[in-house]
This record gives C-alpha cells, structure tokens and sequence, in this order.
C-alpha cells in the first residue's frame, strides 16, 4: 500500500516515459510489496538487497580474500544472506564498501524498482554513484531509476499492452512464472484500475507497505514502541491490542476502520504538531478508500 504523495510521484515518472500510471503502479507495488524507504539512523533511505556473489566477482586478491573472510563474498549465489532487517543490510552494504566502494554499490540492488547498481553506465549514468545518488533523492528518484529500467530493457510497449508475461520475463527474469510473478502484476494492475475491495484497508499481521509504516510511527508517537519498519509483525500487532484495549475497542491486534480512527482521534486530540506531520497517513487511507 502507497501513500497518496508516493503515488503521485510514480504516476508523474511515468509520464515522463510515456507509461501508463497505473501499469507502472502495479510493477512497483510488486517489487517493493508497497514500501518505498526505510528508517535508518532516522533518515529515509531506499530499500537494499546485497548480492555477495555480484561483490565476489568484482574483487580479486587480497580485497576478495578479505570480503569471503567477513562473509561478505561468494563465488555462489545465495550464500551470502541478506538480514532481514534494512538497518542491517546497509551495514553490511558499508562493511563491503569499505573495501571496494564501487563494487559494493554496483553489487546491490536499489529502490523500489531493485534495480541493480551494476547497470548504471547501461542506464545513460555518470558512474553508480550517479544511480545511487538518484536512489537514495526520495521515491520520485527510485521511481524515475525503474522507468529508466523499463524503458532500457524494451519493456514500456508491454507494459503499456499489459502484456505481464513479457514484462515478468524482461524485468524478473525467465524463471517468473515458478513465482506467478506475472499472474501477481495482472492482480496489481487490476486493484490499481478498480480500486480496493472491501476490507483491504484492514492492516493485519502479513500486511506491509508505507501505510503500515505511518501507523506505526503513529502508535510511536501515542507511546507504544513498535519497529517503524512497514511491516506488520506480531510486535505491531501486540501493540495494536495495548491501544485498542486502553482506548475500549475489542483487542485483537487488527487495525480495521474503527482502530484506525480511533488512533487518528487520539493523534489529534493528544498533540497538535503530530498531527499536523501525520496528515499524509490519512491522505494515504483516504485515498484507497
């Protein structure tokens, strides 16, 4: 789920390209399952995923002796895993910098696209510093790094045509029907056209994206601690039960409408200010419903 404000920014990234709106919406919310940043030492940054054996191929003798050691590199794909947690993996993304600053960059994948560092001369870029710059310049620069993607790869005429079976092939490669990666984008296209169905405005455990994300900072700001990471685990659905109880709604851990205006009222109500700076959440909600 996208806020109104990501949205937007997408929708203009596509017009630049000549894409329609919602069939770029659909491929983004695939990719980044509806979360564009995460908070790291309380900025914003792109969502990253470190591929060590992209990293092992791009060193030679004593930096990749050392990045294998730190277990940061890997002639196999896959053996270096990817934490769970963002905050991790841009520490390990600064562990492998700091042996090869270029290497590390061109070996992840950046934004809501994931698109590779590796491809920034492809992409018509300075050098990956130049991709990464634009990664990491807010969801209208990872939204603008995927349409360069797409529109590189020969990609924009099937997207447009809503061809998901050449788009799955060209952007997540030949294996993308063992995942029913392009059943899953035909799905996302269709929810951009027709809009929610009922009860998809429910946030419940398994649920993820940037309204998640702002719930959270909400129930933060109301004084229950929860990770502010977009995805709604056990943690946030333990401190949606301490809220619904306080507050005489039946306490079981899903944000549903009433939870969700309930948290808004206590917003408005507790801290001006606050309120104020979550206004986008409501947009957010608001726009879906």
């Amino acid at each position: 789920m996208f806020s109104r404000q990501t949205a937007t920014e997408i929708e203009k990234a596509a017009s630049e390209f000549g894409l329609e709106p919602a069939a770029l919406l659909a491929i983004a919310e695939i990719e980044s399952a509806g979360q564009v940043f995460a908070k790291i030492d309380g900025r914003n940054e792109p969502l990253i995923r470190f591929e060590g054996h992209y990293f092992d191929r791009r060193l030679s003798g004593a930096a990749q002796e050392r990045a294998r050691a730190e277990g940061l590199a890997s002639p196999n794909a896959g053996a270096v895993a990817n934490p769970r947690a963002q905050a991790a993996r841009w520490q390990m993304l600064e562990r492998a910098a700091s042996i090869d600053h270029q290497a590390a960059y061109e070996s992840t994948s950046w934004g809501l696209g994931q698109v590779m560092g590796s491809h920034w001369q492809w992409l018509g870029f300075d050098d990956v510093d130049a991709l990464v710059t634009e990664a990491r310049s807010g969801a209208a620069g990872q939204a603008r790094l995927m349409t360069r993607y797409l529109d590189k790869a020969g990609l924009t005429s099937a997207l447009n045509d809503h061809d998901w079976e050449a788009v799955g092939h060209g952007y997540n490669g030949p294996g993308f029907r063992k995942n029913g990666y392009h059943l899953k984008l035909a799905e996302a296209y269709k929810r951009q056209i027709d809009g929610p169905a009922p009860g998809d405005l429910t946030m419940m455990v398994g649920t993820r994206g940037e309204l998640v994300t702002e719930l959270q900072e909400a129930l933060v700001a109301l004084g229950y601690p929860v990770d502010t990471d977009g995805i709604y685990g056990q943690g946030t659905a333990a401190q949606v039960k301490r809220f619904q109880a306080d507050h005489g709604l039946g306490a079981d851990g899903i944000a549903g409408q009433r939870t969700q205006a309930a948290i808004i009222q206590a917003l408005s109500l507790g801290n001006r200010h606050l309120w104020s700076s979550l206004k986008r959440w409501l947009a957010g909600i608001f726009r879906q419903a």
